[in-house]
């Protein structure tokens, strides 16, 4: 007999966190139906349904592990099920449901039926008896309706009913795309991945800027750079990097103000630059990994300081979180590893011995006045390089996926 597992011919998404989105529930479910199929758009045979409340994915043959593995980086998914679909028959049910247990390994099952046809000729309590006493009779597992180890869910439609034996958590979050742009500020460092991860959780697409100051940053920077936005583009399906060749504009902070300024003055130029790019991007915000009291230019302080030149907003994921939180976020998005590698971007290799905490506004712009920073900054951008980093280098004809 062939087995429930090679059975599987749909995959049941559930949206979660998008069920409480009112009027605009449609346009985030059509948006997550899009991102959906472009993550999986390289399974040729793979089709779509859209119901009320799910979303289904017809297998045709496809394999159904490659595919879940896909779906658990999506945003906007709750959880998922892979799913058989067959008539809504009682006998079939049972069938499929003793099938699906003579696979298990485990000691303990319980049935679990809802109708979403009421007029079915079963009630759910007699769909879930039927199919129980069919188990027991034919298996050793024993009924456990607290703590089971598997668990046989049926779902009754009107024309046809799904059986499945287990729910893959998702990703949660909204559907990339579902709430605007953003322009992130990229280092080589923990923190800035993390930013990207949590911003495009809540349907913010992102492009990333990243300000490199050759030849005090080596190519093995920039390559880690790179290597960041290859893994935070599995979630988004390619990141547009924007890189910004920094070090005229740094020099010409360190030859006009005090060492222990440098810090802030140099932010401040980055998110100039990052508003004027962001600008030409249609982003609305600029994202950094900022946490605060982590760094010097990291107090209240200085990120009032530093957040004047900008009108747009600066949004920052990770302000109150620690750094065993972000490092634990590092580790399950695979960018811990790359972010540690011992090649020091423009802030960590400039950074002063005793940076204020504290800076004084009035002093700032007095030591900018000094030099012609505008200047500067335009022939940074106008030198820019950008490109499109796609995950794990795996192109795509379709440039703009979310």
């Amino acid at each position: 007999m062939s087995t429930a597992h090679n059975e599987y011919n749909h995959i049941l998404i559930r949206f979660g966190e998008l069920s409480t989105k009112g009027k605009n529930k449609k346009d985030f479910i059509k948006q997550l139906m899009s991102n959906v199929k472009k993550s999986l758009q390289k399974f040729e045979n793979l089709t779509f349904e859209r119901g009320h409340d799910r979303l289904y994915i017809l297998l045709n043959g496809e394999d159904h592990v490659e595919v879940s593995e896909r779906l658990k980086h999506v945003f906007g998914i709750s959880s998922f099920s892979l799913a058989i679909k067959i008539k809504s028959d009682l006998e079939e049910m049972k069938r499929i449901s003793l099938m699906a247990a003579e696979e298990f390994k485990g000691k303990t099952f319980k049935m679990d039926t809802r109708r979403h046809h009421k007029p079915f000729l079963y009630s759910s309590d007699e769909i879930n008896r039927a199919c129980a006493t069919e188990i027991l009779k034919n298996t050793d597992l024993k009924v456990d309706v607290r703590n089971p180890e598997l668990r046989i869910q049926i779902e009754v439609r009107e024309f046809y009913t799904y059986i499945m034996t287990e729910k893959i958590k998702g990703a949660g979050g909204y559907p990339v795309g579902s709430s605007g742009k953003a322009l992130v500020m990229l280092s080589g460092g923990i923190d800035s991945p993390v930013a990207c991860y949590e911003t495009m959780k809540r349907g913010v697409s992102i492009e990333c800027i990243h300000y490199a100051s050759p030849p005090y940053t080596s190519q093995q920077a920039l390559d880690k750079v790179k290597q960041l936005a290859s893994k935070i583009a599995l979630f988004q399906g390619h990141v547009r990097l924007h890189i910004v060749p920094f070090t005229d504009l740094q020099l010409a902070i360190y030859n006009n103000a005090y060492e222990s300024y440098a810090i802030t003055l140099m932010r401040r130029m980055m998110y100039r630059i990052a508003q004027q790019v962001a600008e030409k991007q249609r982003c609305l915000a600029i994202v950094n990994g900022e946490s605060l009291g982590q760094v010097a230019s990291q107090t209240l302080e200085s990120m009032n300081v530093i957040g004047k030149v900008v009108d747009i907003p600066v949004l920052r994921p990770l302000i109150c979180m620690d750094k065993l939180e972000i490092i634990d976020i590092a580790n399950k998005i695979d960018t811990y590893d790359i972010s540690i590698q011992p090649f020091e971007d423009c802030c960590t290799i400039f950074t002063p011995k005793k940076p204020t905490t504290k800076p004084n506004l009035d002093k700032v712009e007095r030591l900018e006045a000094k030099f012609d920073y505008q200047t500067e900054i335009d022939k940074a951008i106008e030198n820019m390089e950008s490109i499109s980093v796609h995950y794990d280098e795996e192109k795509s004809e379709h440039e703009d996926l979310f």
